[in-house]
């Protein structure tokens, strides 16, 4: 492509284009290298080099709609046979999990899509504040790592539904979303009261996915031998009802 149809399709003039192509226009802004990038039709990789170059830093995040997971993070989720693992949207959606997690933390399997959401099962379902110690102290952090995660993603308007939600349905999702504290996912330590198995200690961590800014990957291990032997049971006792 001609450098004069490139700086036509940014809306830029062609002497400007030129310029900056030889490092004498200045640092061009946002809009200026969206236009660009547009224009080049560059990658999401492509376009972020792009930023890093002109600007030293990468673009805004563009909120992408969920759409699953790849069957090959499906499979890496999979091969922790006893570690629970989920991947969940910027809106805290489950949409995709292994069976460690079926067994110990919740069977998304026989929830609703629109049911699979960490802090709807947290806030709105009786049993999490019998099973999850310390569930005021989790609320809290949830919602904080909630607000952080949804901004990162760009996906403050996209999760409005799920915030309105919560607010109508728990009177305390509602006071603690006013406290607007922000935290990072990060890792940390999670003690479950199983209804069978009794209380499991897991560790958890959190990863994002690479290229889907909307996407983030939490695996929780077992803290001990004794906990994983109890994760253990839970998975035969889930093939022997089957």
């Amino acid at each position: 492509m001609r450098r004069e149809e490139v700086a036509q399709r940014a809306n830029v003039s062609a002497t400007w284009y030129t310029w900056l192509e030889q490092g004498r226009g200045g640092t061009p802004s946002a809009d200026v290298l969206d236009g660009i990038a547009n224009a080049l039709a560059l990658t999401g990789d492509e376009r972020e080099h792009l930023f890093l170059l002109a600007q030293q830093r990468p673009p805004q995040v563009r909120y992408q709609e969920p759409e699953g997971v790849s069957p090959r993070l499906q499979r890496v989720l999979d091969s922790l046979e006893c570690s629970p693992a989920y991947v969940k949207t910027a809106a805290w959606d489950v949409v995709a999990w292994n069976r460690a997690a079926t067994a110990v933390l919740t069977d998304y399997g026989a929830l609703a899509p629109e049911q699979r959401n960490i802090l709807r099962l947290l806030f709105c379902t009786p049993r999490a504040r019998t099973e999850v110690e310390d569930w005021e102290g989790v609320a809290r952090w949830a919602v904080a790592a909630f607000r952080s995660d949804a901004a990162r993603a760009g996906a403050s308007e996209e999760v409005q539904a799920v915030i309105e939600h919560l607010c109508r349905s728990s009177p305390d999702f509602a006071t603690i979303w006013r406290d607007h504290d922000v935290r990072t996912h990060g890792e940390g330590t999670k003690h479950l009261h199983h209804s069978t198995a009794g209380l499991i200690t897991l560790e958890y961590s959190a990863f994002a996915v690479d290229g889907r800014p909307d996407l983030g990957l939490v695996i929780f291990a077992p803290a001990t031998p004794a906990d994983a032997d109890r994760v253990r049971s839970l998975l035969r006792a889930r093939v022997e009802d089957t």
